[in-house]
């Protein structure tokens, strides 16, 4: 396995930091805060509330504003190697409030990430790093967060202290201090009452190319789709398209009370040659519009390994054919399937194409996707769906939004509602885990967490929010509940598979968490063999997790330095054990096979 970046990063031991946090197993100190932060603090926003804008350009954070504060235009850029928060194509870095206290994003429901991840390991391999999301990871996990009562979004918000570990540490002559907390921002829609879905007109885009022969592909999609037939109603409607070279239309849209033709259209679908995905969606698409429904749920659903090898094969290439034809009113839903997958393309066709992706390896895991989670797909309760989190610049030194780079989206598009956001469904949670690094004797307000959406019946813009103060994040990791944990778990599992250090920066200082051995150094203090002299961002080549940022910037004055912190290292088995108790602790089969997960990447490694 040489040569895979997380092998470097986790050759002796990993200091599990889900991008820039440890995991705390039971019995880590800290003092509990009186109660855990929840969705009793959230608070429904003005749609139009905007944020002051602070001199010289930024903006200024408003205590008492309502909304998370909106970013003016032409605001000054961070320095280099820090992401300009929304500016697509350069890699999420932790960030400083003074720089840049909004951190916006559009919500994914996406879980293809993990279930893939799941398949490579389970094989024996393990997965290409730019492959895993972590919020994905996340996404594929249960939540228990309170449902709202209207069709909008629900905000909940908690967190816990990352105490050092063993009491304090000492370093360069001098304590070492940890003031870093986890900061999880749910957001959750009304589940659908059971039979009242609207009616679906559904078009299946069937990839039979030739790579789809192998065993687990085109026989998993057929047995999915005859289960789902069974399972719709007579109202329903379906048509079916399979692509190879070409395109052709195997079953028009019909009533689902035609079980038998539909059956005898899925047998009719045989591996044959190439793969010519923008044919078949082209194809599926004008299918689709040829039967849209108005008042129904009208879906193009995608099944394919994403090998695309002839005609269009990127994403805004294949989707520049059918933008026309799909507008807002039908949306794509990606199910990948193969050992060996595509998934940067199917990824971003359904980002981009009003949906979310999925991967299915198993007969059950497809039955299950067709039959249970299907139907909480078909309508949806908040479209272009975003988020924007407002960071206090007094209480908080920097913070680190874990994943979501895919779906960044610039600050001061967050109430610019002709910019996409995410489809939500009903049931539906998306998460974001922040670690931030809050300034010694911090007080008070640190964050607002505000979603924003559009009903998808009227198009009105609504917005939600909560406020999140130090004692909201006060919990020790022992103390918080299982469902907060096993995220924390899931991310940090996937930023280790990845090999990716990350890095909270303070006021001149920057924290950079590795996954193999990373000790967090004060630049301001600590230069060893030079790795902290100035250079770029990332890592410095040593293959433990260190890197310099390049970061500089004087301190504003009455802000005093937070305290350098230097994280444990955990190794997979004590990962895998904590997740073993999560299992235990939730009665959730799913983070048991985490679990298991987790002790196959220590062994590949």
């Amino acid at each position: 396995m040489k040569g895979h970046p997380a092998v470097t990063q986790l050759r002796t031991a990993i200091a599990v930091i889900a991008s820039a946090a440890l995991l705390l197993l039971a019995g880590c100190s800290g003092d509990a805060a009186p109660g855990a932060a929840g969705s009793e603090g959230q608070e429904r926003a003005a749609p139009g509330e905007a944020g002051k804008s602070a001199p010289g350009g930024g903006s200024a954070y408003d205590g008492n504003s309502g909304a998370a504060p909106m970013a003016p235009q032409g605001g000054a850029a961070p320095e280099s190697g820090l992401r300009a928060d929304g500016d697509a194509g350069v890699d999420s870095r932790a960030l400083r409030p003074y720089d840049d206290n909004l951190s916006t994003f559009g919500l994914d429901v996406d879980t293809a990430s993990y279930d893939y991840a799941r398949r490579v390991l389970s094989d024996g391999s393990l997965p290409d790093p730019a492959q895993v999301r972590p919020e994905e990871f996340i996404n594929a996990f249960a939540q228990d967060y309170p449902q709202p009562t209207g069709d909008g979004i629900g905000v909940h918000t908690d967190g816990f202290r990352l105490p050092a570990w063993g009491g304090p540490k000492v370093d360069n002559g001098g304590i070492v201090a940890t003031d870093t907390r986890l900061l999880r921002v749910g957001l959750q829609t009304r589940a659908e009452r059971y039979g009242t879905r609207p009616n679906a007109h559904l078009t299946f885009v069937v990839d039979v190319s030739g790579s789809m022969r192998e065993p687990g592909r085109l026989d998993l999609v057929q047995d999915a789709l005859h289960t789902l037939i069974d399972q719709l109603r007579p109202s329903d409607a379906v048509a079916i398209v399979a692509y190879s070279t070409h395109a052709r239309v195997i079953q028009e849209m019909t009533p689902v009370w035609e079980r038998a033709d539909l059956h005898q259209a899925v047998d009719q679908l045989a591996p044959e040659d190439s793969t010519n995905l923008e044919a078949g969606l082209v194809a599926g698409y004008r299918v689709a519009r040829d039967g849209f429904g108005e008042g129904v749920a009208n879906r193009v659903i995608l099944l394919s390994d994403g090998l695309a090898n002839t005609g269009n094969v990127t994403h805004d290439g294949i989707l520049a054919q059918v933008r026309e034809s799909a507008g807002k009113d039908i949306a794509l839903l990606c199910v990948g399937v193969g050992r060996e997958y595509g998934d940067q393309l199917m990824e971003q066709l359904a980002d981009n194409g009003e949906g979310f992706a999925v991967y299915v390896s198993q007969v059950e895991q497809a039955r299950r996707l067709f039959v249970d989670r299907l139907p909480g797909t078909l309508s949806v309760r908040a479209r272009d769906a975003k988020a924007q989190v407002a960071f206090n610049p007094e209480n908080v030194a920097g913070y680190q939004l874990i994943g979501f780079e895919n779906r960044a989206v610039a600050d001061q598009d967050f109430r610019n509602d002709a910019v996409d956001g995410g489809e939500v469904g009903p049931g539906h949670s998306v998460t974001a885990l922040y670690v931030v690094n809050l300034r010694p004797g911090a007080y008070g307000e640190v964050a607002t967490a505000t979603a924003r959406w559009l009903s998808p019946r009227t198009g009105a813009a609504d917005e939600a929010r909560s406020v999140v103060s130090v004692a909201d994040l006060d919990l020790p990791y022992a103390a918080a509940s299982p469902r907060l944990r096993l995220d924390y778990v899931a991310a940090t599992f996937a930023v280790c598979l990845r090999g990716a250090g990350y890095g909270v920066v303070g006021s001149g200082r920057e924290y950079v968490y590795g996954c193999g051995g990373g000790v967090v150094y004060d630049r301001g203090d600590v230069e060893p063999d030079g790795a902290l002299d100035g250079g770029g961002a990332g890592f410095d080549g040593r293959g433990d997790g260190l890197g310099d940022g390049g970061l500089g910037g004087e301190v504003p004055p009455g802000h005093p330095l937070p305290g350098p912190s230097v994280p444990e290292l955990v190794s997979w088995q004590q990962l895998a054990a904590e997740a073993d108790a999560l299992a235990a602790a939730t009665e959730d089969p799913d983070a048991a096979t985490l679990a298991g997960l987790i002790r196959r990447a220590g062994e590949l490694i």
